[in-house]
């Protein structure tokens, strides 16, 4: 056998061991995390994710307040994440000069790199007191109007949905900066160019040129930063209020799921132990969903993308 030919099967021998094992480490996972959570879901059954009632004092386990609550948190800070992102990696890729590209995208990287406890501890030192006069403002001036009351009107917290939201959605940002800018850039500037020549004004050809071909790219960023929206745990847990209800009001105190493992897991014994990894292997399976419902949207992208050309 040639010498090339052994380094390929070499190399694909390697690469394919390499795939298995992340797909063992995600088995390993799901099933020593459901193992030992299985005493509370054969305690609490299905009503472990339908339940409203957590109380340890009593063996009763119902998530139902939390799983509300991470998503609720998640979709907020993806909405203002999402439109926030788009915009710096449209000016970093079609707008900003040369030097300013190279300043913008050092600084979105190094946002990324701030812990998650340095932003809980500025949403809790600077930005929790002002965000309590503010929610108060916009909930007298909102709380009258029929359906915005539903979202915005009654008592406003510093500590609540929305500050969480926020926090989270400064941390998402340059995650899906960074990868909308990489989706960007893969457009050939001949298309661009021939797009402008054709008499298309700049956003013209965004729309044409330029989004239908990164749509799926998009799309996968923004998802990549939903999971990890849902998944933080120190920066929410400072900010949240940690309540255990389901409301409609943003400006509410509340918990997720991952905020309620930080605050209880150190003291935790027993079946209160297992329901505290069970809400980790919700989460998990959310996250899979999530991730997949994803892929799917992406996948059809791509291909209504082809039939479009």
């Amino acid at each position: 056998m040639p010498g090339g030919a052994r380094v390929d099967r070499g190399f694909h021998a390697i690469a394919f061991a390499a795939g298995l094992l992340v797909l063992a480490i995600l088995a390993l996972i799901a099933y020593t995390t459901t193992s030992k959570a299985w005493p509370a879901f054969a305690h609490q059954g299905v009503s472990f994710v339908t339940g409203r009632s957590w109380d340890p004092n009593v063996n009763h386990f119902g998530a139902l307040d939390f799983v509300y609550g991470t998503l609720l948190t998640a979709v907020i800070a993806l909405v203002l994440a999402v439109p926030a992102s788009l915009g710096i990696a449209l000016f970093i890729t079609e707008l900003a000069p040369k030097g300013w590209r190279t300043a913008v995208t050092y600084v979105v990287d190094l946002l990324a790199a701030i812990p998650s406890v340095v932003y809980g501890f500025w949403g809790i030192a600077v930005l929790e007191s002002p965000a309590a006069r503010f929610y108060t403002n916009i909930a007298n001036s909102l709380g009258r109007v029929p359906v915005l009351s539903r979202l915005f009107g009654g008592p406003a917290h510093g500590a609540s949905f929305m500050t969480a939201g926020v926090i989270l959605a400064v941390m998402i940002t340059p995650i899906i900066t960074s990868l909308s800018r990489e989706a960007l850039i893969t457009v050939p500037q001949e298309d661009k160019n021939g797009a402008i020549a054709m008499g298309a004004t700049r956003w013209e050809m965004l729309r044409v040129a330029v989004f239908p071909r990164v749509r799926s790219g998009l799309i996968g960023a923004a998802m990549l930063g939903l999971g990890r929206a849902m998944g933080e745990t120190i920066a929410v847990a400072l900010v949240v209020g940690s309540s255990h209800k389901i409301t409609s009001h943003l400006f509410r105190s509340g918990d997720t799921m991952a905020s309620v493992i930080a605050h209880n897991f150190p003291e935790a014994t027993g079946l209160h132990h297992a329901a505290l990894i069970g809400l980790g292997v919700v989460l998990f399976a959310m996250t899979i969903v999530i991730n997949m419902i994803a892929r799917g949207i992406a996948n059809r992208s791509m291909a209504m993308s082809g039939m479009a050309r």
